[in-house]
């Protein structure tokens, strides 16, 4: 049924996201798949995310792989070993593209310069560093563990080992005024390398922070104007900086975008191994979506029986049109029509369409259709217009 969608993977690449799910505290706020465990068996996990590999290997043979990422919980609390022996079974497992982008998230207080060189030594080419904020009681609120200087310091490390990395600060926190984000975010562009990734608190159901909402506890949450401002403030001082943004919520400047995240935005095919992980993989012609079991006891125990896998489902053309939209209307270059349509014909309502450009929050020109800075403001809305 999904015969005629065969090769529009291949507009994003191939990547492979690899979920370590442990943390050494579970941030208010965080709605990732991540725990707290006082102890773990780092050779049996790397058993573990080897056989996942190979085995999704076996579903996706001749694939050159565009990118790594290793995503959690806290990846930079993995040994080196175990980091490396799953870089080996990738090496193994598919042709590597020669730039291939080979990033692992770290927290401040697992950074040190010995460890560092290890995932270096393994493969790994690029940091993405959970920051969240340079002001200390701002930290505490958040529920973090480390301090700014601490931040500082695990910045630099990375910096002496990579060339490239990002780092993540959160803003709109309780009690933030304007002029504070601008201090801050003029703080954090003096130390950006060549990534910024800056989101906006956001209270999710399942955290810490929501039930305390829910009780009247969250006190100082900024206003929706505020919010606003602060977003347009954002995108006003990293262009000033040469870091425009080229997603909703990440800065780059030309050429040094997140080519993993990229892969997402532009609707890729990505494997997803480890507890909770998605995937989107084109197989003889028909892309299916994989989630993994997300109870690290029972994926590992799964993982080790012949797969991690909970759910592998087929997506209708609808399904990938919506999928296609939901994702790729996040960046700034929009997404490319006739691809959607050969998804989706009934995809992207003439008038609707005409009706949100009449709005200024979308653009078409060249084939593409994307959202304005405006409309980046009101995404959800938007996209939910445009949903067949």
């Amino acid at each position: 049924m999904n015969a005629r969608f065969d090769e529009d993977w291949r507009h994003g690449g191939f990547g492979l996201y690899v979920h370590w799910p442990f943390c050494e505290a579970k941030c208010p706020y965080c709605d990732f798949n991540s725990h707290v465990v006082a102890q773990v068996d780092q050779a049996r996990w790397a058993r573990a995310l080897v056989r996942e590999v190979e085995r999704v290997g076996r579903l996706t043979p001749g694939r050159v792989l565009n990118s790594v990422f290793f995503g959690g919980g806290t990846p930079s609390l993995m040994a080196p070993e175990t980091v490396a022996a799953v870089l080996d079974a990738v090496r193994r497992t598919w042709t590597l593209a020669n730039d291939i982008e080979i990033t692992l998230e770290a927290n401040p207080r697992s950074v040190e310069a010995g460890r560092f060189r290890g995932f270096a030594e393994a493969g790994v080419n690029r940091v993405s560093m959970g920051i969240q904020s340079l002001r200390s009681d701002d930290l505490r609120r958040l529920g973090r563990l480390h301090t700014v200087a601490e931040a500082r310091q695990a910045f630099d490390v990375a910096r002496s080992v990579f060339d490239r990395v990002s780092f993540d600060l959160i803003y709109a926190r309780q009690d933030q005024r304007l002029e504070d984000w601008r201090a801050e975010l003029g703080e954090a562009l003096s130390m950006a390398v060549d990534h910024l990734s800056l989101y906006q608190l956001t209270i999710e159901q399942g955290t810490a922070f929501h039930d305390r909402a829910k009780r009247g506890g969250l006190k100082g949450l900024p206003e929706e104007g505020l919010a606003a401002d602060m977003y347009d403030l954002t995108q006003e001082l990293c262009e000033a900086a040469g870091m425009p943004a080229y997603e909703v919520s990440n800065h780059a400047p030309s050429g040094s975008e997140s080519r993993h995240n990229l892969i997402y935005w532009h609707y890729g095919d990505y494997a997803g191994v480890g507890p909770g992980a998605h995937g989107r993989m084109t197989i003889d012609g028909i892309k299916y979506a994989t989630e993994a079991w997300t109870a690290p006891g029972k994926w590992i125990e799964q993982a080790e029986a012949g797969s991690g896998d909970q759910v592998f489902d087929p997506l209708s053309g609808a399904d990938q049109a919506g999928e296609y939209m939901m994702m790729g209307l996040r960046v700034t270059e929009g997404i490319d029509v006739d691809r959607l349509r050969r998804l989706s014909p009934k995809a992207l309502p003439e008038n609707t369409c005409r009706s949100l450009e009449d709005m200024g929050l979308l653009w078409r020109g060249d084939g593409r259709l994307g959202v304005t800075k405006q409309g980046r403001l009101l995404l959800n809305s938007v996209i939910a217009e445009l949903l067949p």
